[in-house]
């Protein structure tokens, strides 16, 4: 138990958050969600077990699945990047529902177009236009009039989006929704969507390898998974009227006015969001715990877990692709760990 204890203390800020039976011996933590955030939840759960002896088995079936899963309460947490619905919240059979953001990430639109050598400059309804199908070709000449230069062929466009009940997707269609008016009158934002036209793949693995593999194909992916598979990634259209590629720099502007607008519950929309340099599909991706935790020693390892995360994992975001938490939005997350409890006691020690 002293190995342990020290180990946790000289690796990981988290140390203090563990006393008495939940350092004494190891825990395991189970969640499930969003596949968003997988690339990095890999590396942080990982690393943590091995500062801490804390063991997490997360499986990576979207964001629908993890809320649905928690509200059923099979796991111990979920995972989610589209926030819970007031219905979602009143569902849940374990009680309050807390959202804790992780770090933030771009949605991007990748493609697999022979022969092109430069991202793509696409506007938000014309991106509402080819997935709900009203334009089928490459050579339509609303994409030739954004990407003067380029030789786009005479081909199909080949529709590829999720297939689950996706964060991602929501993300996807919340901006949609936010640009196109058609598009908001009739497919809407959801983390499924009745989508009209296309192929869909499970996960934004599946999405991506889709792409990856299908000439003429378009789909809608976290960017680390676009990098992963050498896929391209267009520049779009942003609130200010400038083609913006998704960047860490331009997904973190995205949240410049986060933290001041931030709802106490956590709950917050960044896609469209004003400035000159923001990429317009940026989001939060958010963990999902119950307020009051049945289990004391595994609510001491979620506590533990989630002050580390937000502390030391986020050195860890740039290197994978995700923008790393503003830090006043790190000083909410604080705060608003002490209000996980057990029996009422809060689980976090004092810090």
């Amino acid at each position: 138990m002293i190995k342990t204890v020290r180990s946790i203390a000289v690796a990981c800020s988290a140390a203090a958050l563990f006393s008495g039976v939940a350092a004494a011996q190891s825990v395991d933590l189970t969640g499930a969600g969003a596949t968003f955030p997988y690339p990095i939840y890999s590396k942080w759960f990982n690393d943590y077990a091995q500062a801490s002896g804390v063991r997490i088995n997360y499986q990576s079936i979207g964001s629908g699945g993890g809320i649905r899963q928690l509200s059923e309460q099979t796991v111990d947490f979920g995972a989610s990047d589209s926030p819970m619905s007031d219905q979602e919240l009143a569902s849940a059979k374990g009680g309050p529902v807390l959202h804790f953001p992780t770090v933030m990430g771009a949605v991007v639109i990748t493609y697999n177009v022979p022969g092109i050598a430069r991202p793509l400059n696409l506007s938000g309804d014309l991106i509402a236009d080819i997935f709900s199908g009203k334009i089928t070709r490459w050579n339509d000449a609303q994409i030739v009039a954004g990407n003067r230069g380029v030789s786009l062929p005479n081909s199909d466009i080949l529709v590829v989006h999720r297939s689950d009940g996706s964060g991602t997707t929501f993300i996807f269609s919340d901006y949609l929704s936010a640009v196109s008016p058609s598009w908001s009158s009739s497919l809407s934002k959801g983390k499924e969507i009745k989508w009209p036209v296309g192929l869909g793949g499970k996960g934004n693995e599946g999405v991506a390898g889709q792409v990856k593999q299908t000439p003429g194909s378009i789909g809608y992916v976290e960017l680390a998974y676009a990098i992963k598979n050498n896929l391209p990634a267009a520049s779009i259209r942003n609130k200010a009227g400038r083609f913006v590629e998704p960047t860490i720099g331009s997904t973190t502007a995205a949240a410049a006015g986060a933290a001041a607008e931030m709802p106490p519950d956590f709950r917050v929309s960044l896609t469209n969001a004003p400035g000159p340099d923001v990429y317009p599909i940026a989001s939060f991706t958010w963990l999902l715990v119950y307020r009051e935790q049945p289990d004391e020693v595994k609510g001491k390892a979620i506590v533990g877990f989630l002050w580390w995360a937000s502390h030391d994992g986020q050195k860890y975001a740039a290197d994978l692709l995700y923008a790393p938490l503003p830090a006043p939005v790190v000083k909410q997350i604080e705060a608003k760990l002490r209000q996980v409890v057990y029996q009422g006691r809060p689980l976090l020690a004092a810090q």
